[in-house]
Parts: C-alpha cells; sequence; structure tokens
C-alpha cells in the first residue's frame, strides 16, 4: 500500500489542484483520500487505483461544491473566478526552458480548466493516468461510452484551446 500511495501521490495531486485551483485545499483532497483508502488494505492491489481515483475524485468535487456554496451564501451574485496558476518552483539550470515549461503548463492548465468537470476528469484518468476505459468508468461512476464521449469531447477542446499554441 505504501509504496502505491508513494507513486500516485504526486499525479494525484496535480489532478486535485486542477480541478481546485488552490494549493492548499490540493493537499488536503489528496491526504483524504489516501487515509480513507488506508481502510481498504485488505482488499486485492488491483482494486485501489479505481478505488482511489473514485474517492479522489469524490472528495474534489465535494470541496467545489462546498467553495461554490460559500461563496453564493457570503457573496450572492458573484462567482469565484479565481485563475491565479500555482507558483511553481523549478530547479532546472536553463532560464528559457523554465519559462517554457511554466508557459506550457499554465495554458495546458487554463484549458484544462475552460473544460466542464466530466471531461477534465475523464482526460486526466484516460491521458495523463492512463487508466483503461472501464478503470476510467468505475473511478467516474459512469459507463464506459460516457467516458469515450468526455474524452473525445475534452480532446477536440483541448485541440481548439491549444492549436495557437503549437
Amino acid at each position: 500500500m505504501d509504496a502505491f500511495l508513494a507513486g500516485v501521490g504526486p499525479r494525484a495531486f496535480r489532478f486535485a489542484e486542477l480541478g481546485l485551483r488552490d494549493r492548499e485545499d490540493a493537499l488536503d483532497a489528496v491526504q483524504d483520500a489516501m487515509t480513507k483508502l488506508l481502510g481498504y488494505a485488505d482488499r486485492p492491489a488491483t482494486e485501489w487505483t479505481p478505488l482511489f481515483w473514485s474517492i479522489l475524485r469524490r472528495r474534489v468535487v465535494d470541496l467545489q461544491r462546498r467553495r461554490a456554496f460559500r461563496l453564493r451564501w457570503l457573496l450572492p451574485g458573484q462567482s469565484n473566478d479565481d485563475d491565479a496558476m500555482p507558483d511553481w518552483t523549478d530547479t532546472g539550470p536553463d532560464p528559457a526552458r523554465t519559462h517554457d515549461g511554466r508557459e506550457a503548463y499554465a495554458r495546458f492548465a487554463e484549458a484544462m480548466a475552460s473544460l466542464p468537470r466530466r471531461q477534465r476528469e475523464a482526460f486526466h484518468l484516460r491521458i495523463l493516468e492512463e487508466l483503461d476505459v472501464a478503470t476510467t468508468a468505475q473511478a467516474m461512476g459512469c459507463s464506459e461510452g460516457s467516458v469515450k464521449t468526455h474524452l473525445s469531447r475534452a480532446r477536440e477542446a483541448l485541440q481548439r484551446h491549444l492549436e495557437d499554441w503549437r
């Protein structure tokens, strides 16, 4: 279990950070998901991947809903359009490469943030995490056909959004 959590941790953090747009909330969401997964340590290791991503996805959605509710309650008529990008530190020696990498990530994160939640989740789990369709469907709580549809639409939208940057 320790090896699984160590391997999935950084990717899970990126998933949560893209969904929540807040570093601290993302860290909390990943930590909560990992803690909840420990309760399933007796399950076979093959079940951990879809179970973990399902737990994390639900935690991210819960935090998004909680944030939206608080904003509607505290600030009626205003939305949370915080497009501030995370401040990534890069220890690479080449400043031009560092800038290009940050710009690429910022554009990718912006494009991902513009996607609807389900499309963003399908893209992340299928492409970035390389989960199969059945595992992704199980983690997202939908059918395999829905995963394929969300992924196709996400790819088209990302291609349109990033076309000028190529």
